[in-house]
């Protein structure tokens, strides 16, 4: 195993091992696209690195957060970022699996539960090069629905999962996110660019809630190239919103719901 120190957004310095998944667009679009709430407990799902709770946190998007990872060496991983960042009396590592983890392993249930489920069936795609990549992207320990029902276990009545997840599995998402009684509140396709088939979907979803869901606009990243619009253009420009989320680890006014009639 090898790790590598690389300072990200936020001014976070995250310790990274290169056998695993390495922090991408996914994780910080995730953590910014979470409300603030600096009374808020939470959960991170799969944490991996613990990024995302990293993020949340440099934010003041909750006051705490638990980082729950099944594997034993991300979990030390986890604990060294937060001490490394200044974080080891706010975020609190847990070797846990997502099937089995309930509110009394968090101490209560909690306001707020992120997840960066594997996106990838067991048996899709080629197998990865090392196992922890393996466990990060394929379901082999948790299926997205293990994720929603885990979510649903943690929340307090009123509390927010937000996730990131494919397109092409809209389904199996709203499946879990329902069979645990977390109803869909909110989602955002991320594209590449206008012209490109989108990539990533975020959902906000709240136990208990009733029905009615909010799309918004669509996420485009980059500028596109006039001559083959579903490619970025040369060289690569962020799009307006795209500049203003990674300079604020949030999301425009018109991505959050909050100023609609």
């Amino acid at each position: 195993m090898s790790e590598i120190i690389h300072e990200v957004n936020e001014h976070i310095r995250l310790i990274q091992n290169t056998d695993g998944l390495t922090f991408g667009t996914d994780a910080y679009l995730l953590a910014a696209y979470v409300r603030p709430k600096k009374s808020a407990a939470a959960v991170d799902l799969g944490s991996g690195t613990g990024i995302i709770p990293l993020l949340c946190l440099a934010k003041g998007k909750a006051a705490r957060f638990t980082a729950a990872e099944i594997q034993p060496s991300f979990c030390g991983l986890i604990g060294r970022n937060a001490a490394l960042n200044g974080m080891g009396d706010r975020l609190t590592p847990l070797c846990a699996d997502v099937r089995e983890i309930k509110a009394q392993a968090v101490g209560s249930e909690v306001d707020l539960v992120t997840a960066n489920p594997p996106y990838m069936a067991p048996n899709s795609g080629a197998r990865n090069e090392t196992d922890e990549k393996y466990i990060a992207r394929h379901e082999v320990c948790g299926t997205v629905k293990d994720f929603c029902e885990a979510a649903g276990r943690l929340l307090k009545h009123g509390g927010r999962f937000c996730c990131v997840f494919r397109p092409e599995r809209l389904g199996d998402l709203f499946e879990g996110l329902r069979t645990a009684h977390l109803e869909p509140k909110r989602m955002t396709l991320v594209h590449a660019t206008y012209a490109a088939s989108p990539s990533m979907v975020l959902v906000e979803a709240v136990k208990y809630a009733a029905p009615g869901m909010i799309v918004t606009p669509p996420l485009c990243l980059w500028e596109a190239d006039p001559q083959r619009p579903e490619k970025p253009a040369e060289p690569m420009t962020q799009t307006a919103d795209a500049a203003y989320i990674y300079e604020n680890c949030g999301f425009p006014p018109g991505f959050t719901g909050e100023n609609r009639k």
